[in-house]
């Protein structure tokens, strides 16, 4: 940890020191960071100052280290603040690069993880803390799990939901049935197969989560199968760099009018990145895919050589885990990074699931506080 500080001769900066290295902090990010009961909301933390409340020529006039506290005084407020070092650790903004473009606690996976699917009882999920924030920090580290020992019943997808969050409603409707229909409005209501695909790429935002349950699964075939976004993604830039790059910074079409009074579009890319090069959501669907008019003339060859060798790489069966769902149990993926696929099944026996949509934040938000609930 820190052990010294050295503000900068104009004041607009200060340096940590200590034997792990050094590490800035400008005077405006301190002072908008300030965390007295003055800046910033006891009860709920949100901060009670805008820029324009922080005067334009702030600069530090005394920074020093007392036990185990950065201790500043800002001119020409003469205000006096403090922050615990290890919450300064935390925050820290002055870092290197990260060597992979992964968002904070993600792992990418393979074929391998076939041997150690991570999976929960629903009653134990329901029952025990501890089991619901292992579980939702799989789904944070690998983009899916398993829920087994559910009472195969219409609806019952819903208990999976109320472990975070919220159901999110579409044009679907609250849940959706996946199964065989005579005049399906969408192929996922076939018994054919389907390529690993990202749900809804047509939505802007798309929902960010999926939940489908198993009520019944006696036809045979129909295996699901998920591949991770992620990896593929990196598999693509390690092969081709420039493919990459222009699947990243070229948006695509998607379209979906599967309905009456249903227009759905959107222009996104199949690879979204944040502006520092992080992973942020893959968007591939095929069968969702409009005509592609963002790419240039001189780059349109290449941009789908790319295309076709990402697609490959998740129709690599290296790439992706398989399991047949029973009645009973359900699988959750990160519709913004991992696929989920079927195999085509028979007309023999029957199958019959209900899927719905849910968000991110609200199973990221339960698994922070159940995280620091048991810190």
């Amino acid at each position: 940890m820190w052990t010294d500080v050295t503000v900068t001769k104009d004041g607009s900066a200060l340096h940590l020191k200590g034997p792990d290295g050094d590490t800035g902090f400008h005077a405006i990010w301190l002072r908008d960071n300030a965390l007295d009961a003055a800046t910033r909301d006891a009860g709920n933390a949100q901060r009670l100052i805008t820029l324009a409340d922080i005067p334009k020529d702030l600069t530090l006039s005394q920074a020093h280290i007392r036990e185990g506290q950065l201790h500043v005084i800002f001119a020409p407020e003469d205000k006096a603040c403090a922050w615990p070092l290890g919450w300064l650790a935390d925050h820290a903004y002055d870092r290197p690069t990260a060597a992979t473009p992964l968002p904070d606690r993600v792992q990418t996976w393979d074929a391998a993880l076939n041997n150690s699917v991570p999976t929960a009882d629903l009653t134990e999920l329901q029952s025990d803390n501890a089991t619901r924030r292992d579980w939702l920090a799989a789904i944070r580290r690998y983009g899916f799990a398993k829920v087994t020992g559910m009472t195969p019943r219409e609806g019952g997808l819903f208990d999976i939901v109320d472990l975070f969050g919220y159901v999110r409603e579409t044009n679907y409707g609250r849940l959706f049935e996946v199964r065989t229909e005579v005049n399906p409005v969408n192929l996922a209501y076939t018994g054919l197969g389907l390529q690993a695909h990202t749900d809804n790429p047509y939505r802007d935002p798309v929902p960010t989560l999926q939940v489908l349950a198993c009520l019944e699964n006696s036809a045979s075939g129909g295996e699901n199968m998920v591949v991770d976004g992620f990896a593929a993604a990196l598999r693509l830039r390690a092969q081709d760099p420039r493919g990459f790059d222009l699947l990243a910074g070229h948006p695509m079409r998607f379209a979906y009018t599967g309905g009456a009074g249903i227009a759905l579009h959107s222009r996104r890319p199949i690879i979204d990145l944040l502006p520092d090069g992080t992973l942020q959501g893959i968007r591939f669907n095929a069968r969702s895919a409009a005509p592609n008019t963002d790419v240039p003339f001189a780059d349109m060859a290449d941009w789908y050589a790319a295309y076709r060798r990402l697609s490959d790489i998740i129709d690599d069966t290296a790439m992706e885990v398989q399991f047949k769902l029973a009645p009973g149990e359900a699988f959750i993926v990160d519709n913004t990074r991992v696929l989920h696929a079927r195999k085509g099944y028979s007309g023999a026996g029957s199958r019959w699931l209900q899927g719905c949509y849910a968000d991110k934040d609200g199973l990221l938000s339960t698994l922070t506080a159940l995280e620091t609930a048991h810190a």
